[in-house]
């Protein structure tokens, strides 16, 4: 079941910015945390990192049916849009403080990478190919 969102409640809306614990200045860095549990009671199953995309080569372009997640940028840039079916939205993301939450049910795709993009992804489940939906009509049709 998803954490945030159910498919009857699974628009955009809830998907938004959640700013991580961050603590540090400009004279000694910064250090963010990111703890099990500390972020709206999200449970991190799996972590993984997206990195060295060439040019112009966009990924994401699918759903989940029930597992949400946490995108953040660790370094460089790149672009998330978030699609319900009737409506898109873009987040520019560049802040390592700063990750997208991604609920279930929700279409995105990740674009327009820097050269030195290091994308995190916190998952709130372990990898089941059965819980993807990666054709668009497919996922149009489990929104009539």
């Amino acid at each position: 079941m998803p954490m945030y969102a159910d498919m009857e409640d699974d628009s955009i809306a809830g998907c938004r910015l959640i700013t991580l614990d961050t603590h540090g200045d400009s004279s000694t860095g910064t250090l963010a945390v990111i703890e099990n549990g500390s972020i709206e009671g999200f449970v991190i199953k799996r972590v993984y990192f997206i990195y060295d995309v060439p040019a112009g080569v966009s990924r994401g372009h699918h759903s989940h049916k029930s597992l949400d997640q946490i995108i953040v940028p660790l370094r460089g840039s790149f672009d998330i849009t978030v699609d319900d079916g009737r409506n898109k939205h873009t987040y520019h993301m560049s802040k390592p403080s700063e990750g997208l939450l991604v609920v279930a049910g929700i279409w995105h795709s990740i674009d327009n990478f820097s050269p030195d993009a290091l994308c995190m992804v916190l998952a709130s489940d372990i990898y089941e190919e059965a819980d993807y939906i990666r054709l668009y009509n497919e996922f149009l049709d489990t929104k009539r």
